[in-house]
């Protein structure tokens, strides 16, 4: 495989896992290899925000991102496997991204603290000086918010809120989910063929 097709993404335990299923079907249908990683809370937040049953949320996630079929280019990882290749910096990777990132993972990710697989990939992520993004869904943040935003961005990460614009004219959720995902692929590295940029689209009415 080649490493510039191999990103790891990290799904935590902030309301948004839609995001983190976009982002792994559109790394999909660039014929990418993933390596997904669900934090113990993510997976909870996860069934909740999906209504989806916690058990096997991994292969859940991943089932639902290839369309109900076998998810044969996505490698999944327990969260307590710290043995697992993403661990280490040897294993290559072009990049990562934690979407959504919770502000527990934020915390982490900025103070270098590496509790489980996630966080270590993260880490490893940053250390190796790849792109490493952090989608974060909370509203409104806090003083030590910022301050941890701040401290990632410095160690190397890249901020990307789920924030999306409304310059496309959006008409439903998944508009808004998409170009929130298409961010994160330019981001990455890996542009979407029909992402929507502002001036490549006309005005309606």
């Amino acid at each position: 495989m080649d490493v510039t097709e191999r990103f790891i993404v990290g799904i935590t335990g902030a309301s948004g896992t839609i995001y983190g299923v976009r982002l792994l079907q559109a790394l999909l249908a660039c014929s990418c290899e993933i390596h997904l990683i669900v934090s113990d809370m993510g997976a909870k937040v996860a069934s909740h925000d999906l209504c989806l049953p916690e058990e096997g949320i991994e292969n859940a996630l991943a089932s639902l991102a290839a369309g109900g079929s076998a998810p044969g280019r996505i490698m999944l990882h327990n969260n307590r496997d710290m043995f697992a290749p993403v661990a280490s910096g040897s294993f290559q990777v072009r990049g990562m991204a934690v979407i959504p990132c919770s502000m527990k993972t934020m915390a982490a990710v900025a103070s270098g603290y590496t509790s489980g697989l996630l966080e270590r990939a993260a880490d490893v992520t940053l250390k190796e000086r790849r792109t490493l993004v952090l989608v974060p869904r909370e509203t409104p943040l806090s003083r030590v918010h910022l301050k941890n935003m701040l401290a990632a961005q410095e160690a190397g990460a890249i901020i990307l809120p789920a924030s999306p614009a409304f310059y496309h004219h959006p008409e439903t959720v998944d508009d808004l989910v998409d170009f929130v995902v298409e961010r994160v692929m330019d981001t990455l590295g890996v542009p979407m063929p029909r992402a929507r940029r502002w001036g490549t689209q006309g005005r309606k009415g």
